[in-house]
This record gives C-alpha cells, sequence and structure tokens, in this order.
C-alpha cells in the first residue's frame, strides 16, 4: 500500500484503482474521507473568491468613475460567468451562496482598499448591493 504521506500521487492512483475493482477493504478510509471532504471546501472557497473579485471590482467601478474601462468591466462579466458556472457545477453550493457572499465582504473591502487607495472607513460596513444585483448581467454600479 502506497503511503498518503510519502507519495500522495501514488496514493491517489492506487485508492482510484481499489475503488474501480472494488477492493473495499484496502482502502484508505480515513484519508479518502479527508480529501472528499477538502475538494468540497476548495470549490466553496473558489465560489467564495470569485464573489470577492466581482464585488471588489463593482466599488472600483463605483468609487473610481473616471478610472472606468474595458478591462474592468470585463472582469466584472467573467467573475459573473465563472461563478454561473461554479453553481452548475455544484449545484448545492446554491444554497451557500448567499451566506458566502456576505461572509467575503470584507474580504472585498480590503481588496478594493487596496487596490483603489480609498480609505476603508469611506466603505459601507455590509453591501450595498444585494446578491441579485452583483450577479445581475446588466447591473454596472453607478
Amino acid at each position: 500500500m502506497i503511503n498518503y504521506q510519502t507519495d500522495y500521487y501514488g496514493w491517489t492512483v492506487e485508492q482510484a484503482e481499489l475503488l474501480k475493482t472494488g477492493h473495499w477493504q484496502a482502502l484508505d478510509i480515513e484519508n479518502l474521507i479527508e480529501e472528499v471532504e477538502a475538494m468540497g471546501r476548495s470549490e466553496k472557497r473558489a465560489l467564495e473568491s470569485r464573489l470577492a473579485v466581482l464585488i471588489t471590482h463593482l466599488f472600483k467601478w463605483h468609487y473610481q468613475p473616471v478610472r472606468r474601462g474595458k478591462s474592468w468591466e470585463l472582469t466584472i462579466k467573467e467573475q459573473r460567468l465563472r461563478i454561473i458556472k461554479i453553481l452548475r457545477d455544484n449545484p448545492s453550493l446554491k444554497h451557500e451562496l448567499e451566506a458566502c457572499f456576505l461572509d467575503i465582504y470584507p474580504f472585498a473591502v480590503i481588496q478594493a482598499v487596496k487596490e483603489t487607495g480609498i480609505d476603508e472607513n469611506l466603505f459601507p460596513t455590509i453591501c450595498i448591493w444585494t446578491l441579485e444585483q452583483a450577479l445581475n448581467a446588466d447591473f454596472l454600479p453607478n
């Protein structure tokens, strides 16, 4: 049996083969459980990351109208499309969407502060847009 700690790739190949051939007794159940849970967390982190980038760019668009450009607009569009794809590939995450949106908001503010140089105190403590607005393909803040 290949060791999970010393040869991860080899371990994954071996575990997949054991699953395919039905050798259930030889499976490394403890580490398989850990890996499956980690895959789920990874998908949720991807959703959170896309939401944070989206909110950050909506803030940039909102607070820096003279700097608006095609690049920001395309970044907003891309994030929305990537969020839709994540949700299409992982429908159970739809139930987590609102909570993710609220959870990542402070991180998006920090990123917007870094990218704009605007004082953090000028950003609202709760998001000024609804989740529906943020995801709406036709929405750009004025």
